[in-house]
C-alpha cells in the first residue's frame, strides 16, 4: 500500500517537533530548580575539644609497715574516711618497748658516769680527755634511745593526711614483714585528671596561653553526666611521647562531695571562645584531593571554584582560615549541578537564617 504524500508530510513534521518539545521541557525543569547562595559571616563561636581522660587522687600512697611484727589492732574499716594523725594499724610493740627501756637505761647510766667524771675533772682528778670520752659515750647512748623510741613509734602507723582507706591487705594477727603494703590512702579533696593532647593542639594552647582564663573545662563521667565542678589546667608534662606524638595535660577539679574516686575514667571537654571568626556552612563546601572548595558568585552571576583553608570545624560550620571574606557570595545549595564558569540564577539567603536552619554537613 502506498502512503499518500499528505500523510508523509504530517509524520515528518511530528518527528521534527518532538525533540524540540523534550528540550523545552528539560530547560523548564532546570529553571525551576533554584540555586541558593549566602555569604560568610563573622561571629563569636565556641570551639570544643574532647579527650579521653584518667582520674587520679591528688595524693594516693601505699601505706607500708615500717617494722616487722604481728598486727595487734586495726581500728579502721575499708572505705573509711580518716583524719591526719588517726591510727591505722598497730604492730605488737612488746619487743620494741623492751628495747626502748634497755636503751633508756643505758643512756641514764652514761649520764651518771659523765656527771661523776665531770665532777672529778672540776676537782682536777682526771684529765679533759676522760670527760670528752664519757661525753661521747653519753651522746651515743642517747642516740640509741631515740632510735629505739622511733622504732616503737613505727609500730603505730598513722594517717599522714585526711583521706579514704582502700582495701585492707592483711587481717588482725597477721605476721607483717618490714615494707609490706597494708592498704592505700587517697586524698580526694582535689582530683587530678590526665589526658593526652596532640602536638598541634599543644602549640595552639601555648599560643593562646595569655587567654587561658577564658577556657571552660568540663568533665564528663562514664554515665554521660557532666561533673558539677569546673576544672582548670594544673600542669603539662615535660616530654612528648615519641610513639604517639602526644603530651599529657593535667586538669584539676575540686571534689567537695567525694563523688570522684581514684582510677575512674571519663572525657574532658575544653571549650574556647573564638571572637569574630569567619564561618560558613559545611554543606557549602566540597572536597577534592583533600582540599576544600566553594563556588563563589561574581557580580555577573558567574560561579568560580575557589580553594579555602579550614582552621577549625564545628558541628555544622567551618571556621575559614583563608580564601573568603564577608563580602563574598557562595553557593549553599545546588553546587553539584553547576560547573566553574556557569552563569546562574539564584536565591540569596541571609547568613543568620542559614545558620539557624543548619542540619547537614558538607556534601
Amino acid at each position: 500500500m502506498t502512503a499518500s504524500p499528505r500523510l508523509i508530510c504530517l509524520l515528518t513534521l511530528l518527528a521534527t517537533m518532538l525533540p524540540a518539545c523534550n528540550h523545552h521541557t528539560e530547560e523548564h525543569h532546570v529553571e525551576e530548580h533554584k540555586i541558593v547562595a549566602t555569604s560568610p559571616q563573622r561571629r563569636n563561636v565556641t570551639l570544643t575539644q574532647q579527650y579521653v581522660c584518667q582520674i587520679h587522687s591528688q595524693r594516693h600512697i601505699e601505706v607500708r609497715a615500717l617494722e616487722r611484727g604481728y598486727l595487734e589492732a586495726i581500728p579502721i574499716k575499708e572505705g573509711q574516711s580518716v583524719k591526719a594523725g588517726d591510727s591505722l594499724f598497730t604492730i605488737w610493740p612488746v619487743l620494741y618497748q623492751a628495747k626502748l627501756d634497755a636503751e633508756n637505761a643505758e643512756a641514764q647510766l652514761a649520764q651518771l658516769e659523765y656527771n661523776y667524771t665531770k665532777k672529778l675533772f672540776d676537782d682536777k682528778v682526771v684529765s679533759q680527755n676522760e670527760v670528752a670520752l664519757l661525753e661521747a659515750k653519753l651522746k651515743k647512748a642517747q642516740a640509741k634511745a631515740k632510735e629505739a623510741a622511733a622504732e616503737l613509734n613505727f609500730t603505730n602507723i598513722r594517717a599522714p593526711y585526711d583521706g579514704i582507706v582502700d582495701r585492707l591487705r592483711h587481717q588482725h594477727g597477721s605476721l607483717i614483714e618490714e615494707g609490706e603494703i597494708l592498704t592505700t590512702l587517697s586524698d580526694n579533696s582535689v582530683m587530678w585528671v590526665y589526658f593526652n593532647v596532640p602536638e598541634a593542639r599543644y602549640l595552639e594552647y601555648k599560643e593562646n596561653q595569655e587567654h587561658q582564663h577564658d577556657l571552660q573545662i568540663e568533665l564528663v563521667l562514664a554515665n554521660g553526666q557532666k561533673f558539677s565542678q569546673p576544672g582548670k589546667i594544673g600542669a603539662i608534662e615535660a616530654d612528648f611521647n615519641n610513639e604517639t606524638g602526644n603530651i599529657s595535660f593535667r586538669a584539676d577539679f575540686p571534689n567537695p562531695n567525694g563523688l570522684l574516686r581514684h582510677g575512674q575514667t571519663g572525657n574532658i571537654l575544653i571549650h574556647r571562645v573564638v571572637e569574630d571568626a569567619l564561618v560558613i556552612p559545611q554543606r557549602a563546601t566540597f572536597e577534592t584531593l583533600d582540599k576544600q572548595y566553594v563556588y563563589v558568585v561574581d557580580q555577573d552571576n558567574h560561579v568560580h571554584q575557589r580553594e579555602i583553608t579550614v582552621s577549625n570545624e564545628l558541628e555544622d560550620l567551618f571556621i575559614v582560615g583563608s580564601g573568603l571574606d564577608v563580602n563574598d557570595k557562595i553557593v549553599l545549595e545546588g553546587a553539584r549541578q553547576i560547573r566553574d564558569g556557569d552563569k546562574i540564577a539564584y536565591e540569596e539567603r541571609h547568613p543568620d537564617e542559614v545558620v539557624a536552619q543548619l542540619k547537614f554537613h558538607a556534601e
